[in-house]
């Protein structure tokens, strides 16, 4: 008995070792922005509870669900202004409204700071489960309304709230979260700071691994950028040559990868591509620098490339990078803390942003194509979610939101230069700014002496117009 429970156990511990390489892979480009460094440990959060509908636009919908939201009040003065973070596909944490740039603006106007989490991730749940009939109310629409009504009620039911003047801020989805709600609900906040905001939704995103591999050169150098090109390609020409064992090899893959498999030759190479893209979208200083420096410590590009990556990877027995590993991942429609199922089907559903090897301006090879994106859609929530009907809507949520001309006023839009979601957002210098060497989401913590003139500049501009706005 005991022998095969050991068995069981190392099963269990090799299958969570394999699925965590490819969630961690995943949660790095998609997990709440950096927390601020200084907290201010003094302050209580708390925690609570609002109930929404389920759907908000319609009206024999009667079902409803509770929203999990933060609340810092140990600065809050009656008639003073409410400053809500918006969370995005993450769970919420209490750091993000115990210091930081937006936490220094709040305690200077006496705010309340909220922190309201996103319908479908953390512990808000409108429904039991994630199957695909249940799915179905993740849009940005609805967590739009839960916004709305989460302003009108609180301003209601707080004391000193009811004429507040009410300022949202967002970073990376939620950022474009503030941005749409200004178009739709302008009557309800006076103004909004969107860190890092997407905002023109598209199918075939190939800008994303090309500012990614421009990134790189910047702050890794050429050199480093053609040994990534160059170990990327050698292993696409070692499957394409009857060499996949060695790759398979060389990299500790799982047995069951198939390297005859499309299917699996490109979630392989999508992760791979994904791997570099977590370093350059979370880079802070000296980060690529560092990682470009063991990466050319390599004998070859291809050791260079392939020691990179296991090093990053952890340190399990093999990493399973097959398809039906993946969208097994993904079929599981529990909450269990793996943002997968979710984030996909907004993918799927509104958004597109399927960052592909369709161009050639970029290193990670021709491997992860856009049918290999919109496979997973039909795979994972149905007939229905192919190629067609991505499209249009995709065009149906640009043309609702207006795309890079969203027609807003009083928010502020601040990009770091070497993130590569920058390129579905506004990067003309009259309406936002660019902070350079600098990447996603990270403008975030208090003025600091060690702040690029840039980004010092950049969070005094935000903070005059957050005067400006609560006057």
């Amino acid at each position: 008995m005991k022998f095969w429970l050991g068995i069981a156990l190392a099963l269990l511990a090799s299958s969570q070792t394999r699925g965590s390489t490819v969630e961690r892979i995943f949660k790095r480009l998609h997990e709440e922005p950096p927390l601020p460094t200084s907290q201010n440990r003094a302050d209580e959060v708390q925690t609570l509870w609002i109930e929404q509908k389920l759907d908000h636009f319609n009206e024999s919908e009667t079902r409803t669900w509770q929203m999990r939201y933060m609340l810092n009040d140990a600065h809050y003065k009656s008639g003073a202004p409410l400053f809500i973070y918006l969370g995005g596909e993450w769970e919420i944490s209490p750091g993000r409204i115990t210091g930081g740039h937006t936490y220094d603006m709040a305690v200077e106007h006496n705010a309340l700071l909220a922190y309201t989490e996103h319908r479908y991730y953390g512990q808000s749940r409108p429904l039991p489960d994630l199957s695909n009939e249940n799915i179905k109310y993740l849009t940005v629409n609805q967590s739009l309304a839960d916004l709305a009504h989460f302003i009108l009620t609180i301003k209601e039911n707080y004391e000193g709230l009811s004429n507040s003047k009410v300022v949202i801020v967002g970073g990376s989805y939620s950022a474009t979260m503030v941005t749409w709600f200004r178009r739709l609900y302008p009557d309800l906040v006076v103004g909004g700071w969107a860190s890092s905001a997407p905002l023109f939704a598209k199918v075939n995103f190939v800008e994303y691994k090309e500012i990614t591999g421009q990134s790189i050169t910047q702050m890794g150098g050429a050199d480093c950028y053609k040994r990534i090109e160059n170990g990327i390609a050698e292993m696409e020409t070692m499957i394409a040559t009857k060499r996949g064992a060695e790759v398979k090899a060389l990299l500790r893959l799982c047995e069951p990868f198939d390297v005859y498999s499309d299917l699996d030759v490109w979630t392989l190479f999508a992760y791979i591509s994904d791997t570099f893209a977590g370093l350059v979208q979370s880079h802070s200083t000296g980060q690529i620098e560092g990682a470009c420096q063991k990466i050319m410590a390599g004998s070859d590009d291809l050791s260079g490339v392939a020691g990179y990556l296991l090093e990053s990877y952890g340190n399990a027995r093999c990493y399973d990078f097959t398809y039906n590993f993946i969208t097994g991942l993904m079929l599981d429609t529990s909450y269990n803390g793996n943002i997968m199922r979710q984030w996909t089907f907004q993918t799927c559903n509104e958004f597109g942003w399927y960052q592909t090897s369709g161009s050639s301006a970029q290193p990670f090879g021709t491997k992860f194509p856009l049918t290999y994106y919109t496979t997973m859609c039909v795979d994972l929530y149905g007939p229905q979610y192919g190629n067609e009907f991505i499209n249009n809507q995709v065009d149906t949520t640009n043309q609702y939101f207006g795309g890079l001309t969203p027609g807003v006023e009083n928010v502020y839009l601040s990009h770091g230069q070497l993130d590569p979601w920058r390129a579905m957002g506004i990067q003309d210098p009259d309406q936002a700014t660019i902070i350079p060497e600098h990447a996603h989401c990270r403008d975030f913590e208090s003025i600091s002496s060690s702040d690029s003139a840039e980004l010092k500049a950049s969070k005094e501009r935000i903070a005059e117009l957050v005067r400006e706005w609560v006057k």
